[in-house]
């Protein structure tokens, strides 16, 4: 038997060395001992403030057999890198020299094409010489109609340069008569007068009388002192348009007892006032001379008469290659003189 020194329990378990109550050793009691039924002492009171220390179980570690790893793979070869190799340069075909061969002699044939055009053109506007150029003229002005072949065509590339001037004395300019009007020489001036309640535009007979650049002026005059309905005066950048009609513009004048002058233009036959009737003490009144001048500067167009400004404008149509003309209206008989083109 045991028995607790603390505590006096005893155990009959041999095989316990520790009190299950307050974890003292047990001491070993010989048999014949102390009474069992004699006076305990009772043991001194514990404090419970504390509980008793817990003891820690510590499981004794699993046996585990190791199993046989097996040996890493060997590691992949290493990639040997070397430089990629140059490609050699390609060798220059010699379809590229074919191919520039080619365009340049389309770009030769093409010139010669355009230098027989011209000159095809050039030969058919001088056979036409002799036609006419007359426009009926209504209270729109809206009504041409055009039987002059020598107007230029406005895609005519040979432009003269330098000053160019006609005093009329020789007859160059389109004489006759049409179902518009007539056009003569008389006393070396240009005359022209159309039908009633129409009017009539001739263009100058050659590409000599460009009016690309320049300063363009002449003298014109009624004869008997009548105003005529829709003016006279002067045209610039006159040419045929694609359906061979009237493009330009002009300055016309009214000289009456209040003259007035207005600044028109055709396009594709169809006539239209850019400045309406505009009332100008530079106007000489009745059958006096007054000269009509235009000055041309890229797309500019400055118009003056008698040599004082009146009003300028840009060629917002692109005529700039057309030649010098003139414009009259209903029977008036006008004169023009002394033409002048400073280039």
């Amino acid at each position: 038997m045991k028995r607790c020194p603390t505590c006096n329990r005893t155990y009959t378990d041999l095989s316990l060395n520790f009190c299950l109550e307050d974890g003292t050793p047990l001491t070993a009691v010989a048999p014949g001992g102390p009474d069992p039924n004699a006076t305990l002492r009772y043991p001194s009171a514990r404090d419970t403030a504390e509980p008793p220390p817990t003891e820690i179980y510590h499981p004794p570690p699993p046996v585990v057999t190791p199993r046989a790893t097996p040996p890493p793979p060997p590691p992949p070869p290493q990639q040997q890198w070397s430089p990629q190799p140059t490609q050699p340069p390609r060798k220059k075909s010699n379809a590229l020299w074919w191919i520039l061969g080619g365009f340049a002699a389309l770009v030769v044939i093409g010139a010669g094409l355009v230098v027989m055009l011209i000159a095809l053109a050039s030969l058919g506007s001088d056979s036409n010489s002799n036609n006419l150029n007359a426009n009926t003229r209504e209270a729109n002005r809206n009504s041409n109609v055009t039987v002059n072949a020598n107007v230029p065509n406005t895609n005519a590339t040979v432009r003269p340069t330098g000053p160019y001037s006609d005093d009329f004395s020789d007859k160059k300019w389109n004489v006759g008569v049409s179902q518009f009007g007539r056009m003569w020489y008389e006393d070396d001036e240009y005359h022209m007068s159309s039908k009633p309640n129409t009017y009539i535009v001739m263009y100058a007979p050659s590409d000599d009388y460009f009016t690309e650049n320049a300063t363009v002026k002449v003298t014109a005059r009624s004869v008997d002192g009548n105003v005529p309905s829709a003016g006279f005066g002067l045209l610039v950048h006159g040419g045929w348009s694609k359906a061979k009609r009237l493009d330009d513009y002009g300055l016309l004048i009214y000289p009456s007892d209040e003259p007035e002058y207005e600044i028109i233009m055709h396009k594709d036959g169809t006539m239209s006032s850019l400045v309406t009737r505009t009332k100008s003490d530079a106007i000489r009144s009745g059958s006096k001379s007054n000269d009509l001048e235009i000055r041309i500067k890229g797309t500019e167009l400055a118009f003056y008469i008698n040599g004082e400004f009146l009003t300028r404008l840009n060629d917002v149509e692109n005529y700039r290659r057309g030649r010098a003309g003139f414009y009259a209206s209903d029977e008036t008989n006008v004169a023009f003189d002394n033409l002048k083109i400073d280039r």
